[in-house]
């Protein structure tokens, strides 16, 4: 498989699909929907084809393409997919198309290409997506971290909920700008530390002549035999510029405040698409630039973050508890689910790692089906507020069982895919950080309260006043929630094809940086008594 440009066509073919969203003639609505699906459906081919075709055993990065782009910079096209790279591809081409479906008719507004637009948004910021987690380039990810940024600024400012009101548009374009802003101001950060690392390649003679490199694989295996050369408050610094752009886009506390406000002014699946997907970007660099670029940075700011990542873990749970916006509480469930991949990630064990990984892709299918869940709830009230809710059970049974599986997938019932991801970053954790992996626990308590809670105000009881014409799930949207119900309880019984697949990659992690899982804390035996006894 190796002599075809297997990466370039997964992620070049969204963006071409895009543009021929956008060539369809204005008039053909339906047909614009129709030819978005289809294009993100056969990336989600594609992506299974890599994946089946993937050797866990192998070469760190394998379907390798490597060209020259600009030699004097040392920059080059270079992509490669590694395990955990191909679980969050086959996460970004699974959800992309059932978003499109979820969305079919979220395109409002006034004009009559918004179809178009819409549906090529959302192909867009799928293969800068996808590109981001191919890039072996450091240059080349960087490009595409920031420029995802654009199709999905307009996706959140430019299409809502259906409103005439000129203070729910306003709200909008400020959550709109409120997301950019917090992001190129990461992004710039992480600018500077790009512009840094490049000077120390060029220093330590990594590149052709007198100039550095931007190959990840070349500067990683500098960092870890000590030929990048830098002093140790220089390399700290440079883990920080990139640390922040990726705890922005994670997002991590107290970063995170532009979350809750872009959740619920986008629609359910842009919003979606933003939490299941252009997020993880944030986790994954973590992973494969913190943590290789910068190991003892990472090994000295461990700490610092894990203490962020708990204080995320349960501030997200405790705000949750207390919203009157269902949309709202569940973008604060996302904040609380990042802190626990946060933790796992720089916890660096073998199991915290692979849990945070298998964490990113079972979050996105947990918060896709709530989300869009109540979404779809939502806009048949009319109102995000949980107080117009209740006895919803009674007139549209499938949708409030759905919801309650999807919740139950939440707060990591056994059984259902989070449940393993969270077990494994706590098991993980407590054998290096006990008192962090003790206090996170906590919220599995609070998850259980906000969850059910939220199950009993919208779904049981008598029911209210206007919930009496609600309609029950219809067949495209039936087609959207069964597939991702279906995968929470697949990898909620049986994870191991796909921790199978991230292990190694997690384990060639810590052999890169060095780290090893703690040895047992196995007690002394008792020393046997001696003298005789009568």
């Amino acid at each position: 498989m190796n002599s075809f440009p297997w990466l370039t066509t997964l992620w070049l073919a969204p963006a071409i699909g895009a543009v021929a969203v956008l060539a369809v003639p204005a008039a053909q609505r339906t047909l614009a929907r129709a030819l978005a699906f289809t294009v993100s459906f056969g990336v989600l081919v594609l992506a299974v084809v890599l994946a089946v075709n993937f050797r866990p055993g192998g070469e760190q990065y394998q379907f390798v393409e490597s060209h020259e782009w600009i030699p004097a910079f040392g920059v080059g096209y270079t992509l490669g997919l590694d395990g955990i790279a191909t679980a969050l591809v086959l996460l970004t081409a699974l959800l992309v198309p059932l978003l499109i479906l979820a969305g079919w008719n979220d395109d409002s507004g006034d004009g009559r290409k918004n179809a178009h637009l819409y549906m090529a948004l959302m192909l867009l910021v799928e293969s800068m997506v996808l590109i981001s987690f191919l890039a072996l380039d450091i240059l080349l990810f960087y490009i595409f971290f920031e420029t995802m940024l654009i199709p999905m600024y307009f996706l959140i400012g430019g299409f809502g909920a259906r409103t005439t009101d000129a203070a729910v548009r306003a709200q909008r374009s400020r959550a709109a700008v409120k997301f950019l802003l917090y992001n190129l101001f990461g992004g710039l950060i992480m600018l500077a530390a790009v512009i840094g690392l490049y000077v120390l390649t060029a220093r330590a003679g990594l590149g052709q002549g007198s100039a550095g490199t931007f190959d990840l694989r070349v500067v990683v295996e500098a960092a870890n035999n000590g030929e990048l050369g830098g002093s140790t408050a220089v390399l700290n610094a440079l883990f920080l510029g990139f640390m922040f752009a990726f705890a922005v886009k994670a997002p991590l506390w107290p970063l995170h405040t532009w979350l809750p406000d872009a959740a619920v002014s986008a629609t359910p699946s842009s919003a979606v698409l933003m939490m299941a997907v252009v997020d993880k970007v944030g986790t994954f660099g973590m992973l494969r630039y913190c943590l290789l670029l910068f190991p003892l940075a990472s090994d000295t700011f461990a700490p610092l973050v894990i203490t962020l990542a708990v204080i995320g873990v349960l501030y997200g749970a405790l705000l949750a508890i207390g919203q009157t916006d269902v949309m709202r509480l569940i973008a604060y469930t996302s904040i609380s689910h990042f802190g626990f991949i946060i933790l796992g990630i720089f916890a660096m064990t073998s199991q915290a790692q692979s849990g945070a990984t298998l964490y990113m892709v079972n979050h996105g299918l947990s918060t896709a089906a709530l989300f869009l869940i109540a979404g779809f709830l939502v806009s048949r009230r009319g109102s995000r507020m949980i107080a117009d809710f209740g006895g919803v059970q009674k007139v549209a049974p499938v949708l409030a069982g759905t919801f309650f599986i999807a919740g139950l997938a939440t707060l990591s019932l056994p059984g259902l895919a989070p449940f393993v991801s969270e077990f494994l970053v706590l098991v993980g954790t407590f054998s290096r950080y006990e008192v962090a992996a003790v206090v996170a626990t906590g919220a599995l308590v609070l998850a259980a309260i906000y969850v059910l809670w939220l199950y009993q105000r919208l779904m049981t009881g008598p029911l209210r006043e206007g919930n009496e014409n609600l309609r029950d799930l219809v067949p495209r949207e039936l087609a959207v929630v069964v597939p991702l119900l279906v995968a929470l309880l697949v990898l909620g019984l049986y994870p191991k094809p796909m921790l199978d697949l991230v292990n190694p990659a997690v384990g060639q992690t810590l052999s890169t940086i060095g780290k090893q899982d703690p040895a047992p804390k196995v007690p002394a035996p008792e020393a046997a008594p001696t003298g005789g006894h009568k």
